[in-house]
């Protein structure tokens, strides 16, 4: 939501005690999120089938339309009886500052979802461990490591809530590990591991770079990526989720780090220049040019038929 004016206009500071305030907005905006949806969608987009493991509402039913019309499979979705699905409420002023509330639902729900069964029926090689209720993310790790399939470790916006004992956890044994670079510095405080003890218990480790790209580590080779240029940068949300789809749907491919970080750019970029996380959509003509320019034309040569062969989804 928008609000035409300042919030800081209307706060009394000798009164901050018993504070009231309701501000009337000018615009309401509805947008799918979450980042296991937002990496789901981007996987189906690209058909890597992806299956989506998360708990939510009564409320999920136009959202689980919506998925699976662009290739997600809801089989691993538990439905809470009594909870709404999670959601973030937002408002903006005129001086982009922001009055939000996060409204966690039946996410809480996840930890009581099994991966066994799921992995059983579907058959998945990897799993990804992404932002969730904190129990969920440490029984999803430990069950993934004790079922001996490959597992991504992407903590995220759950990393300020985490201990040190559970961000080691999360990360220990992991064949992927996703950041950003703020991320990063903020994951070795926690598990008083420098880099190399990071590589140890890792594989590939992931940072992303906003604007300067993506760095890559894998056997101790460091692989710097650059982002694609935006047209026009129009929403920034869910980039990171879009880089996660995009890489993972080109490791899915048999395709190595350095070409899955590209393409896991192009869709960050694509992301960017749409108003929404999941508003964004393939057209391969374009995206092979746009390869094509920013990392040369063996690369767009490589990534070619994963985007030939992807589903012809239009984003609505």
């Amino acid at each position: 939501m928008h609000f035409p004016g300042r919030f800081a206009e209307h706060v009394v500071a000798e009164h901050l005690d018993r504070l009231s305030l309701s501000f009337l907005v000018d615009d309401l905006e509805v947008r799918r999120g979450g980042v296991a949806a937002n990496i789901a969608y981007g996987l189906g987009l690209l058909g890597a089938a992806p299956v989506l493991v998360a708990a939510v509402g009564h409320d999920f039913g136009e959202y689980r339309a919506w998925l699976e019309a662009h290739g997600v499979d809801c089989g691993g979705v538990r439905v809470s009886p009594t909870a709404h699905t999670a959601r973030f409420t937002c408002t903006t002023d005129d001086d982009q500052c922001q009055l939000a509330s996060f409204y966690p639902g039946a996410m809480s729900e996840a930890r009581e979802i099994r991966l066994a069964p799921l992995l059983e029926r579907h058959g998945a090689r990897l799993v990804l461990v992404g932002a969730d209720d904190p129990e969920a993310m440490l029984a999803h790790t430990a069950e993934a490591r004790a079922l001996g399939v490959p597992f991504a470790a992407d903590p995220s916006q759950q990393l300020p809530r985490l201990d040190g004992e559970q961000c080691r956890a999360l990360v220990d044994g992991a064949r992927y590990l996703f950041t950003n670079a703020y991320e990063w510095e903020l994951l070795g405080r926690r598990t008083g591991w420098a880099a190399d003890a990071v590589a140890h218990r890792t594989g590939t480790r992931v940072t992303t770079l906003g604007g300067d790209g993506v760095l890559v580590v894998e056997g101790g080779v460091e692989r710097h990526v650059k982002a694609v240029p935006a047209d026009e940068v129009v929403d920034p949300t869910g980039g990171g989720d879009g880089f996660r789809a995009g890489f993972l749907a080109a490791v899915g491919h048999g395709l190595g780090a350095e070409r899955a970080a590209q393409l896991g750019a192009l869709v960050a970029t694509s992301v960017l220049e749409s108003a929404g996380a999941q508003e964004w959509s393939l057209d391969p003509e374009r995206d092979l040019a746009r390869l094509t320019d920013a990392y040369g034309p063996a690369a767009a040569a490589d990534l070619q038929p994963l985007l030939r062969a992807a589903p012809a989804r239009v984003a609505r």
